[in-house]
């Protein structure tokens, strides 16, 4: 993504200002480290390029940016929930209006905290109090912490996902390493598998890996670069990758994208909006994940 083309709104700093993408406000960050762009709507990152790298963040060219849809591709924030356990699908934060709280920024990169509490509009979804901060750090890797308090007087659960599209040079040229060997296969309704060490693609995939390691690398070889994804606060990586029929099934994915993308998502997984983590009064939790070139 050409962050430089789109129109300037506001300049916050010498590295931040805040642009234009269609009907959405873009936070830009242009650093000599690095550069990256998020949306306002949705508190969703939608860029993030090293400085003399590839962008490490996919977005599909039909992407809708009328501040109103769920964006296709960035990091989605899935939150309160994961997955189709209630509706809307993946929870409201992906579809809400954030705040830039604030950015902090020196030599080494930028930090940009944005917020999203309770209101009228998701006390009708979801009857709880709360507050998300996100804080993006940007430098030479990306960090994206989602921090979450419970401000209710009583006990809630949550489940959710750090929703990471990873842009590569070419789907049949990467292989993944680290996600675990033991998996929940949505594919085949929920069946509990046993994978391989090394995980190539040749169809749609879209599993839960149940037990990954500390670090998961894709091996990006048509770019001949290795992405280190380390997740944390997270129970879970979820593994997805559409293929051509998927792609070609979403109104918003351009029916090559599937070759040029893959998830590895930080998530807390949960069957249902019950099985989800407790969360006292007052008590807060971090879903985070770290991004990098290696």
């Amino acid at each position: 993504m050409d962050l430089s083309v789109l129109p300037t709104l506001t300049v916050l700093s010498d590295y931040v200002t805040i642009a234009q993408l269609g009907d959405n406000k873009i936070v830009r960050v242009v650093h000599p480290k690095a550069s990256a762009a998020i949306s306002l709507h949705g508190g969703h990152v939608i860029s993030f390029k090293p400085e003399g790298q590839e962008d490490l963040i996919w977005m599909s060219k039909d992407a809708i940016f009328d501040n109103k849809a769920a964006l296709r591709g960035g990091i989605p924030i899935c939150w309160p929930w994961f997955g189709r356990i209630a509706a809307p699908a993946h929870g409201f934060a992906r579809n809400s209006a954030w705040a830039l709280l604030e950015h902090r920024e020196s030599d080494n990169g930028v930090i940009v905290s944005l917020g999203l509490t309770d209101n009228e509009h998701t006390r009708a979804i979801w009857p709880h109090q709360f507050k998300l901060v996100l804080n993006v750090e940007i430098s030479d890797a990306l960090k994206v912490t989602l921090d979450v308090t419970n401000t209710d007087s009583t006990a809630w659960q949550f489940s959710g996902a750090l929703h990471t599209y990873l842009n590569l040079g070419d789907i049949h040229q990467m292989t993944v390493t680290g996600m675990g060997a033991t998996y929940v296969d949505s594919l085949l309704n929920n069946q509990a598998c046993e994978g391989g060490d090394v995980l190539t693609l040749t169809d749609t995939i879209d599993r839960v890996y149940t037990a990954p390691e500390n670090e998961i690398v894709l091996h990006d070889n048509a770019w001949n670069r290795k992405l280190s994804i380390q997740n944390s606060g997270d129970n879970s990586a979820v593994l997805w990758n559409p293929w051509k029929e998927g792609a070609e099934s979403m109104g918003d994915m351009n029916n090559d994208g599937y070759l040029s993308m893959f998830c590895i998502e930080s998530s807390l997984h949960a069957n249902s909006l019950n099985e989800g983590k407790e969360l006292a009064p007052g008590e807060s939790h971090q879903l985070i994940t770290h991004i990098a070139v290696r």
